[in-house]
């Protein structure tokens, strides 16, 4: 069998990256946890904000849930990113996100984490299946002595 790589262009890894932002913030405008776990592939590994783990897209949908009441709207902002091509359909994204977010009772939040994405098509759609975001460390975690 012969597998035949496709080589995308650097337009088209971008207009990759930017439909899945625009997806996700679609998704997010009234934090609707089920359409932002449709970004997301069925098979998705996700660490977020919150302590755990999720795997799959109803883990992830989970996940999401946890912050209705809580969080209004969304909007998240793909910064710096470095993009490679791991396959035909597979791209891998590694920056920053910019996050900015409406709480109840309409209070304004922004944060910069570290982001790392893996983005693969199903079908006409870009979706996301590996999802990494993090606080930048204020110093190496050596551990104490």
């Amino acid at each position: 069998m012969t597998i035949t790589r496709i080589d995308m262009d650097d337009d088209m890894q971008q207009a990759a990256l930017a439909q899945v932002q625009r997806d996700w913030n679609a998704a997010a405008e009234r934090w609707h946890a089920d359409r932002l776990a449709e970004v997301y592939t069925q098979d998705a590994l996700f660490f977020g904000g919150r302590p755990g783990h999720s795997v799959g897209r109803s883990a992830v949908q989970d996940y999401f849930a946890t912050y209705v009441g809580v969080i209004e709207s969304g909007a998240m902002v793909l910064a710096e990113q470095h993009l490679a091509q791991l396959g035909p359909d597979c791209l891998l994204a590694q920056g920053y996100v910019d996050f900015s977010f409406t709480l109840q009772g309409g209070q304004q939040t922004r944060s910069r984490l570290r982001a790392t994405l893996v983005l693969v098509r199903e079908g006409a759609a870009w979706r996301i299946r590996q999802h990494h975001f993090s606080p930048t460390p204020e110093a190496p975690p050596l551990g104490q002595s």
